[in-house]
């Protein structure tokens, strides 16, 4: 009884097919056919007639097929969703809904990808939420190739899905079918309060349809949308960064290629979508596109980053165990999942990188967390941070004390031997090294705390901690504050005036007129240009340049210079006292002096220089 229900139901589906055929022919066009909006299917033409068929067309009695698995196995075989026409009836437009505590996802079924993701926890600067993907920003597809010289794209099939539940997390199983047991599966997994998902994509049965010797590709793009209030200071921190082989890069702008890729991340600033995979892809190509040409205009997106990625075949199938992230920029989140999601975070290269990870990174986070507001965060690490480089500081000043100390017989030097510089240079050197002076040791303590600076420079932009947190006029330490409003664009400046700049710029001044200005009057050469100008210069950057910056690094050189300022009053009016210096300058010249390998044979070139000037002259 069996054996003759499955003979009826395959000459039942033969005959459908055939008088399909013939129908076709003698029409010799296609013809679109009513879809209803609970079977809304895709048509693709049909490789025998040339023809597009849909698939109401394809399977008139739908119970019947359905009640022969054989039958319906041949039918899509030769007018399936891999061969040439569609997916199974069941599988029809919509989305299915995955969310936690944190993250909100809609996959469409119409090519199984994330339509929306939205950040439940966060809102843009004007107070909408945070979308990463919506309204059609965002594309995931995967080009293949068939063994009948086809190209299908997934992002135009069908996916029937099937959503589970397993000890608190969200299973979903978005499946593209040929048939029951022949199909292209993506499996996402949201686990509670979790931004990272699983993603599984495999095939079953598929060898066959598959083209082995062509490479499946991945093409996963995506138009970032504007979160924050300085569009141009956002784009500053919007990069494509992705890893291969241990090491990892970024790309501003432009497109790039490299080997071994495990993962690429779209960073927007202070919030990033990042594909993961345990299977490294043998190939990427990537690209990035500045959406914003004029900064006046208010623009919807920043950039458009795209990544074209070759899949591999084993066995003819695909089998991919892969992770997706959808969240902010945030350290501690994407250091906590141990994948080198760190490296995301533009926090420096080398030293300074360090120096933030394991010092400022750990200590902020402490003292954000007892202290009552974020500023004073900033503040108490900044005072910190002085005192800790205070010896430094001392350094550098006892250094120019000396070196004032030692003004008026460096200028008898230079009025001496004004016509013969080898000898003015050779003799300033012998003072130096008998009064125990160096102009380079004031240099040194400088250049010993650029790594601080700079890592602090590169942290206050990248604390997520900072983004909409207010302290005083400013209502986001992470976006430039505003007291006034310009009615027009300065160049280089902007439409608005911001108060930190102003008094870090201020303090800035101070500083530079208590250390540049005194160091450079002691040192000034005849002939060399007057570089007191950089007093000037130096304010004037800091109030153009950090208009647009984050507020709360503004208030840190505001700060950092404030304290510096007093410690140097109290290193000059407490703890230097120049007649002592100069005493102690003069004991030193009485006193033998060992000098080193390097001013020594400094000595000795110079004598040499001297000896075959003379000559020359002498000839």
């Amino acid at each position: 009884m069996e054996e003759k229900k499955i003979d009826v139901q395959s000459i039942i589906g033969f005959l459908l097919i055939g008088a399909l055929l013939l129908w076709m022919l003698y029409n010799n066009s296609s013809e679109e056919t009513a879809v209803d909006n609970e079977t809304q299917t895709e048509q693709v033409e049909n490789p025998e007639s040339n023809t597009q068929v849909s698939n109401e067309n394809s399977f008139e009695d739908d119970n019947e097929i359905k009640s022969d698995s054989t039958s319906l196995a041949n039918a899509q075989r030769r007018l399936g969703a891999f061969g040439y026409s569609e997916t199974l009836p069941s599988a029809t437009s919509g989305s299915t809904t995955l969310e936690n505590d944190v993250l909100e996802l809609k996959i469409s079924n119409k090519g199984g990808y994330i339509e929306e993701a939205r950040l439940k926890k966060f809102k843009t600067f004007d107070s909408i939420p945070v979308h990463l993907i919506k309204d059609g920003n965002a594309s995931f597809n995967i080009n293949f190739g068939t063994t009948d010289g086809r190209t299908l794209n997934t992002e135009n099939l069908f996916f029937e899905p099937e959503l589970i539940e397993n000890n608190g997390s969200q299973i979903l199983s978005m499946k593209l079918k040929v048939s029951e047991d022949e199909f292209l599966e993506y499996r996402y997994t949201m686990k509670p309060g979790e931004y990272m998902l699983d993603f599984n994509m495999r095939s079953q049965g598929l060898s066959k349809v598959l083209n082995s010797s062509q490479d499946p590709i991945l093409d996963w793009k995506l138009k970032g949308y504007r979160h924050a209030k300085s569009i141009s200071y956002e784009n500053r921190y919007t990069d494509l960064i992705y890893e291969y082989e241990g090491d990892d890069d970024n790309l501003s702008n432009g497109d790039d290629e490299e080997e071994n890729i495990d993962y690429i991340a779209y960073r927007q600033h202070f919030f990033t979508s990042i594909l993961l995979t345990d299977t490294s892809f043998k190939l990427g190509n990537f690209e990035v596109e500045n959406l914003v040409e004029d900064e006046e205009i208010d623009t919807i997106f920043t950039k458009t980053f795209a990544s074209r990625l070759p899949l591999e075949l084993k066995g003819g199938e695909l089998n991919y165990n892969m992770n997706w992230y959808y969240g902010p920029s945030d350290y501690q989140i994407l250091n906590d999942y141990d994948r080198n999601l760190d490296e995301v975070i533009p926090l420096g290269w080398g030293i300074f990188g360090w120096i933030n990870k394991y010092l400022f990174i750990p200590f902020f986070s402490y003292l954000s967390g007892v202290l009552p507001s974020y500023g004073i965060a900033i503040i108490v690490m900044t005072i910190v941070v002085r005192i800790v480089l205070s010896p430094v500081t001392y350094k550098s000043y006892l250094s120019q004390a000396k070196m004032k100390v030692l003004k008026p017989e460096i200028n008898e030097l230079n009025e001496k031997y004004k016509d013969n510089a080898m000898k003015k240079q050779q003799e300033t050197m012998k003072l130096y090294s008998k009064a125990g002076a160096s102009p380079m040791s004031g240099c040194l303590p400088a250049l010993m705390q650029i790594p601080v600076f700079y890592a602090l420079f590169q942290f206050f932009p990248s604390a997520f901690q900072l983004r909409q947190k207010p302290f005083l006029w400013a209502d986001d330490l992470s976006s430039y504050d505003v007291i006034a409003e310009l009615p027009f664009k300065i160049p280089f400046y902007g439409d608005h005036v911001s108060l930190f700049p102003i008094l870090a710029s201020v303090a800035i001044f101070f500083y530079m007129t208590m250390t540049t200005g005194q160091s450079m009057q002691a040192n000034q050469q005849p002939g060399m240009p007057n570089m007191k100008f950089l007093m000037y210069l130096s304010p004037v950057f800091m109030l153009v340049f950090f208009n647009n910056y984050a507020s709360g690094l503004s208030l840190y050189y505001f700060t950092s210079n404030l304290i510096t300022i007093g410690i140097m009053l109290v290193i000059k009016h407490v703890i230097i006292d120049e007649e002592k210096i100069h005493a102690k300058i003069q004991e030193n010249k009485k006193k033998p002096r060992k000098q080193n390998k390097f001013t020594k044979k400094f000595q000795d070139m110079m004598e040499q220089a001297e000896k075959q000037q003379s000559k020359q002259k002498g000839k």
